[in-house]
């Protein structure tokens, strides 16, 4: 009998083994790989092409699923302690059984990072590794665990030959860039062309997710301090600029068939963003964009966006931009993860109608993967 997909983490996460580049990653490149160390104040971080790179906590948190709530320690956490369904496939299946979770789209952890990789050549190795571990992972379940593809967007070239393998050796259905600019390239850049002309051709889903403290540039949290700051403007102000780019200039316009989704950014803000698009496209004096039609129907032919379970604003932004747009995640087994009970923070509102919520927990993630 086929599965039915009824709950989908659409933004899940994996913990790669400490020797994954020892193992997957082209022997020429094996010396540069991206290395965890101890660093001078005990904390782990990450040594790539010589910079040191993970936030004050370090990368032992990574896999501290249970620290929102006080349950787990954060602060003294080894990376390698993390829970265990980061590392382990069989762990998180039994996971996902606790949460009734059907299936799960599994993004990483480290390799967040690899767009702060400057070696074009460098950066594809590292997400070839990436790529060939994470389908061994998913292996033993397929009809449950989905990889998704990293792609080393320094080079489009390469981007383009990676998304080829992934989709066509390693059978997956997507991919991820983050929100950043690589290159100081915005996503709509004529630069990115063929690869969004081959988004379109491999019908390959794009899953914009941005990290903290990733090496990449990120607006807005030269302003602030505090690691609070930062993650709140980061993740949604980065995704706020891509959905610009996507939208007002006109990729989505441009390659009808593109499916990008907005991750881990919060969704309430994509209402006000929409509606001043819409106000700029309506008005003669603004409306520069050459589109074919108002950017809040751009959003709604090739978008989603994902919602924290606990967003206040979720039932409002239902009816909006409607439910088969929204996208929820675990987000397990980060820290600021939901596990267990994000499905039932999403069923067990009661201003949502059933449809609503069926939407919400599964029809959204099947129609931006296709499954």
């Amino acid at each position: 009998m086929p599965r039915t997909y009824n709950v989908i983490d659409a933004d899940g996460h994996v913990l790669e083994p400490v020797d994954m580049f020892d193992k997957y990653m082209d022997p020429g490149y094996r010396e540069r790989a991206p290395r965890m160390i101890v660093d001078t104040d005990g904390k782990e971080r990450l040594l790539i092409e010589g910079k040191v790179l993970g936030s004050k906590k370090g990368l032992g948190l990574l896999g501290a699923i249970g620290a929102r709530q006080g349950d787990v320690s954060d602060l003294t956490m080894k990376y390698v302690d993390g829970r265990k369904g980061g590392f382990d496939p069989h762990a998180r299946i039994v996971d996902l059984d606790l949460d009734g979770i059907d299936a799960a789209f599994l993004y990483p952890s480290v390799g967040l990072f690899a767009g702060a990789i400057q070696d074009p050549k460098l950066a594809a190795a590292v997400c070839r590794a990436y790529n060939r571990w994470l389908a061994d992972y998913c292996e033993p379940y397929p009809d449950r665990l989905f990889g998704v593809a990293a792609l080393p967007m320094q080079s489009i070239e390469a981007a383009i030959e990676e998304m080829r393998f992934a989709r066509k050796e390693l059978g997956m259905r997507g991919g991820f860039l983050r929100p950043n600019p690589y290159n100081g390239r915005m996503l709509h850049h004529p630069d990115y062309r063929p690869f969004w002309e081959e988004v379109q051709e491999l019908d390959f889903s794009i899953g914009l997710h941005e990290g903290s403290t990733g090496g990449m540039p990120q607006v807005g949290v030269d302003r602030f301090e505090t690691r609070g700051a930062r993650h709140i403007i980061s993740h949604t102000m980065e995704m706020m600029l891509a959905a610009m780019s996507v939208i007002w200039e006109g990729v989505a316009d441009r390659f009808p068939r593109v499916r990008v989704g907005f991750l881990e950014s919060g969704g309430g803000w994509i209402a006000p963003w929409l509606d001043r698009m819409d106000r700029h496209f309506d008005d003669e004096g603004f409306n520069d964009s050459n589109l074919s039609m108002r950017p809040s129907e751009l959003f709604q032919r090739n978008c989603w966006i994902s919602f924290e379970p606990v967003e206040g604003s979720l039932s409002v932004l239902a009816d909006y931009i409607g439910p088969h747009k929204i996208l929820w995640a675990t987000d397990y087994p980060h820290p600021d993860g939901f596990f267990p009970g994000a499905p039932k923070l999403i069923a067990d509102r009661p201003e949502l109608s059933p449809e609503t919520k069926r939407q919400i927990l599964g029809g959204g993630a099947r129609g931006f993967y296709k499954l």
